[in-house]
């Protein structure tokens, strides 16, 4: 009895974004187990998300029938116990409290920096790409990184502090091109190691400790991908930490992925298998968190850069799939391609985004003219 009314109640959904099951179409479903109608309904995207995992279900454009999923709002339709539940531990618990911020870093960032070298460019810039004018991966990462070191407004000499500086990529560009001395923070040993052979003879200090541990004062500090993991409960925190150490005429940029509403929670797909304890930000909840800190200077929206970008990523590891293979089961194959290919109809439906927010303490004076 309940698995007809699943089936009836996924069919609606599907018919809703004109995706068919068993279907010719390349976003047409095709089912393998039945259980699928069950766990979708019941568990929203995390079962969808494990069943496809699970080989239950299959799809030839993966992106595309996620976009047309998630633009027409299914979650919203699907009343998951596991949503709910989410919600309220968000909301009780500081899921980002120090105790658990190396949580993110054993589970996703530490997977193997084999996996990342060959998905990422050749820095190794885990953040969207800026794709104006540019006609690869390579280009992309290199025009983001020009496009944030130039809205900094960075010379020779300056001390920067990049949170979450991942594997070093964007500390060598700014220290190779800018000239400046740069100290590169992460909670991932995987990536310290990386970063530190990347940067080796430049003037930067790669660490690895939690962002609320730092001091120090800088002339101009950045995070690139990193406030994903910082969470609602610690905004107002974050704000603080980069008042306290950027100098009083310093500039500080925020290059984060957000959502269009406040939220106290993340995917409870992505949460369990992709990024532990992550939450997007809206706009309203950062604008309230630096009040009285900072003036904004600029809010740049590139979203649709994001899906490009990660359609980038998957390319890449699919096409090095048979290389890393060797240290990964096909579980972990299709759970990959699901977090890349979701994310990437996530931002081409616009139901999430990509911000650039900088920010100064008293406001710069005359016309400035910010990048594009």
């Amino acid at each position: 009895m309940i698995d007809n009314f699943c089936k009836k109640k996924l069919e609606q959904l599907f018919d809703a974004v004109d995706i068919k099951i068993e279907g010719t179409r390349p976003w047409d479903i095709h089912i393998h187990n039945p259980l699928v109608f069950r766990r979708a309904i019941t568990e929203g995207n995390l079962g969808l998300g494990e069943s496809y995992m699970d080989g239950y279900w299959d799809c030839d454009d993966l992106e595309e029938f996620c976009f047309r999923m998630i633009r027409s709002k299914a979650d919203e339709k699907i009343f998951a116990p596991v949503m709910f539940i989410g919600k309220w531990i968000g909301k009780v618990y500081n899921l980002q409290h120090p105790a658990r911020a190396f949580t993110v870093a054993e589970k996703h960032y530490n997977s193997g920096n084999g996996l990342f070298k060959r998905m990422l460019d050749r820095r190794m810039i885990y953040s969207c790409g800026y794709w104006n004018e540019a006609e690869n991966l390579d280009e992309a990462q290199e025009k983001k990184l020009r496009l944030v070191f130039d809205k900094l407004q960075l010379e020779p000499g300056m001390r920067i502090l990049d949170i979450g500086c991942g594997w070093g990529g964007a500390a060598r560009y700014a220290a190779e091109n800018y000239n400046v001395s740069v100290t590169g923070i992460t909670v991932s040993t995987e990536q310290a190691k990386i970063a530190r052979e990347q940067c080796a003879g430049l003037p930067i200090n790669i660490e690895v400790t939690d962002y609320r541990k730092q001091m120090g004062s800088f002339d101009r500090i950045y995070s690139l991908g990193m406030f994903e993991h910082v969470g609602y409960k610690n905004y107002r925190n974050y704000f603080e930490l980069v008042s306290r150490c950027l100098k009083p005429d310093g500039l500080t940029l925020l290059h984060t992925i957000g959502c269009n509403t406040p939220c106290t929670n993340g995917d409870p797909w992505s949460c369990k298998y992709i990024f532990p304890n992550s939450m997007l930000p809206s706009a309203s909840q950062i604008t309230t968190n630096y009040e009285r800190l900072f003036i904004l200077e600029d809010w740049h929206v590139f979203s649709y850069d994001y899906s490009l970008t990660l359609k980038a990523w998957h390319e890449n590891f699919e096409k090095n799939w048979p290389t890393l293979q060797s240290c990964y089961d096909e579980t972990f194959h299709r759970m990959w391609r699901y977090y890349l290919l979701s994310f990437s109809g996530a931002f081409r439906s616009r139901s999430i985004q990509l911000w650039q927010v900088l920010l100064s303490k008293h406001g710069l004076l005359g016309r400035t003219n910010i990048p594009r």
